[in-house]
């Protein structure tokens, strides 16, 4: 049986709010994992014991998800996200940082290092949505996350969790049932309308750390079009793709997911 990594989970005020996040590992270089619109950072716990064998890991809960900070009073817009990683570092005093963001947390990931790459080493950028003003709309469909949020603050069973998640096994959807009720519906339904309405191209002209790009190849989300667009933008963006997997790609395609956002 391998050692759980997992050091414990804590809070730092950071930004004007409260962000919580989960450690594992404690040695070699930080990575900081911005998960997606809907995922606590405790549903990609299993993702932080495998990366804490060559990093010190923080999945941090985004602002309106988790433990963190929600409410009507904060914004849900990029900015506000990708200062929220930049404090959140900041606060933590982390240096030559691997930024990691999954969907949204890709978005954000993008956006922070535009802002502030000082801290940074590198960027993995896990199939990040690519709408926005004037381009193809993100596919997915906003009533499947908000049924699903409300449905689960009455209570759901990993069995209820079956009708959203069908891939997924009973343990995985077992705990996004137990925590989906901690994402706010508004902060997802704004978070969703500025996929369209904000647009990450504007940034990659000017990041200036490396970065990898990781797409899944029946994700749906990154076509080959948007690849040539992105490395017209950023010739030095590298991109990896993940056979066999969909958006949720370590739940699809577990191997696959860390080989690809390995840096050899």
């Amino acid at each position: 049986m391998s050692e759980e990594k997992f050091l414990y989970g804590a809070n730092v005020y950071a930004n004007g709010i409260r962000q919580h996040y989960l450690r594992y590992g404690g040695k070699g270089k930080p990575l900081v994992l911005a998960p997606g619109i809907t995922s606590p950072a405790i549903t990609w716990g299993f993702v932080g014991e495998r990366l804490a064998a060559d990093h010190d890991v923080y999945i941090l809960d985004i602002r309106g998800r988790g433990l963190s900070s929600t409410g009507p009073d904060l914004d849900y817009d990029l900015d506000s996200y990708a200062d929220d990683v930049l404090e959140f570092i900041k606060a933590l005093g982390l240096k030559d940082v691997t930024l990691m963001g999954h969907s949204m947390g890709a978005r954000i990931a993008i956006r922070a290092a535009r802002k502030n790459s000082v801290d940074l080493a590198q960027l993995i950028l896990v199939d990040p949505p690519v709408s926005g003003p004037g381009r193809r709309a993100y596919p997915a469909n906003l009533d499947w996350y908000t049924e699903s949020i409300r449905l689960s603050r009455k209570g759901m069973s990993a069995e209820d969790m079956q009708r959203f998640c069908p891939t997924w096994t009973e343990e995985q959807r077992q705990l996004r049932a137990e925590w989906l009720h901690t994402c706010d519906e508004l902060a997802t339904r704004i978070s969703f309308e500025k996929f369209h309405t904000e647009d990450i191209h504007l940034d990659l002209p000017h990041l200036k750390v490396p970065a990898r790009l990781v797409v899944a190849t029946r994700g749906g989300v990154i076509q080959k079009e948007d690849e040539a667009e992105i490395s017209s933008l950023n010739s030095a963006i590298e991109i990896v793709h993940v056979e066999n997997a969909g958006h949720m790609i370590p739940w699809d395609n577990e191997e696959g997911f860390y080989s690809a956002v390995t840096v050899k």
